[in-house]
């Protein structure tokens, strides 16, 4: 008896220990192997069609790899410069820009004090620094990080490539390392993959398609730094609530200021268009009982970017969702019901 016992702590003390040292093993690269996963799961339509035509999962997984690595690394090649170009040019337009200016023609009651105004410009110039002096030092980091970066980005794609080629296998043992039963699987798969598709196609997809809307206008009016205002577009286009008014308002102000009216008026419309998407698109690509309310999304969002940098904007959301799931399978209520707008 005392053996068997004996036996019983020792498996758990070497268990513990290998899965402690598997995760300090696995965590440098753990945020890039859930991007994999994540970009498995965005993917897995394309890759049925490709799987449908060449009948190998081995040729459709990697066909999936390449064509992203294409579709990522020649956007990089000729943009990079661009890109580069135009972070220095707002860097420097903003350390030589007059804020007060332009909001005294706003309210010139509230400037009418000269003091003041030297204060609020002060206030308005040191924070406008911190942020470029903050973006700058991130554009210079991820250049002298490359190699690392590299490192990352295959373990991206492998993890792309095997999560494709064997999704059936990794989930009948995921199913299998689960304490539940065979129904409350079933509750749990079919709603965490449908809260996920309404995190990534509902929030994420259709944020970046938003700014790609406004960052059109914003060329065809040929805005200055209109690339950079693109990118910074799609990026606050996930976020709900705030959206891509963040950058069109302002904008069109500016523009407006300038005595830019035609552009200002193009910018307003393409904003307001890009802002409405939101409206038509959701509710064909996703479900109403498995979108998220806005509130939930939003501090998941902020949480995980705090948490896991820029990939939190996706695992922030997804990780209280999943809490809410296995919190209602406990209770054993209807599970879409908390998580319904």
């Amino acid at each position: 008896m005392e053996e068997v016992y004996f036996r019983k702590i020792m498996s758990t003390v070497i268990l513990a220990v290998l899965v402690v040292l598997s995760f300090l093993l696995i965590k440098p690269i753990l945020l890039s192997i859930i991007f994999g996963i994540l970009l498995a799961f965005i993917l897995t339509p394309v890759y049925n069609w490709f799987y449908s035509t060449t009948k190998s999962k081995n040729i459709s997984a990697f066909l999936i790899c390449f064509l992203l690595i294409l579709l990522i690394v020649l956007p990089l090649w000729f943009l990079t410069p661009v890109i580069i170009d135009q972070s220095v040019k707002i860097y420097i337009s903003s350390q030589q820009m007059d804020f007060v200016k332009p909001l005294k023609s706003i309210f010139p009651a509230l400037f009418a004090s000269e003091e003041f105004s030297v204060e609020i410009g002060s206030v308005i110039h040191s924070f406008v620094t911190k942020i470029t002096n903050k973006l700058m030092n991130s554009l210079s980091t991820l250049i002298l990080n490359f190699p690392t970066i590299f490192l990352q980005s295959l373990v991206v794609f492998f993890t792309l490539f095997f999560v494709l080629r064997d999704k059936e296998e990794l989930t009948s043992y995921i199913k299998s390392l689960l304490p539940f039963t065979k129904d409350v699987e079933k509750k749990l798969f079919e709603m965490s993959k449908n809260i996920t598709s309404s995190v990534i196609y509902g929030q994420i997809v259709i944020g970046i398609a938003q700014g790609l809307v406004l960052g059109l206008g914003l060329f065809i009016f040929k805005v200055p730094n209109a690339l950079m205002l693109t990118l910074l577009s799609c990026l606050v286009g996930i976020f709900p609530i705030i959206g891509v008014a963040l950058i069109w308002v302002p904008v069109s102000i500016y523009l407006l200021i300038a005595g830019n009216t035609l552009p200002a008026l193009g910018v307003i419309i393409f904003g307001l268009v890009s802002s409405s998407i939101d409206n038509f698109i959701r509710p064909i690509i996703v479900s109403k009982k498995t979108q998220m309310p806005s509130s939930l999304i939003l501090i998941g969002m902020i949480g995980g970017f705090f948490l896991f940098g820029i990939l939190g904007l996706i695992l922030g959301p997804l990780i209280l969702a999943y809490l809410l799931i296995i919190l209602e399978v406990y209770r054993n209520k209807k599970i879409p019901g908390i998580l319904t707008r």
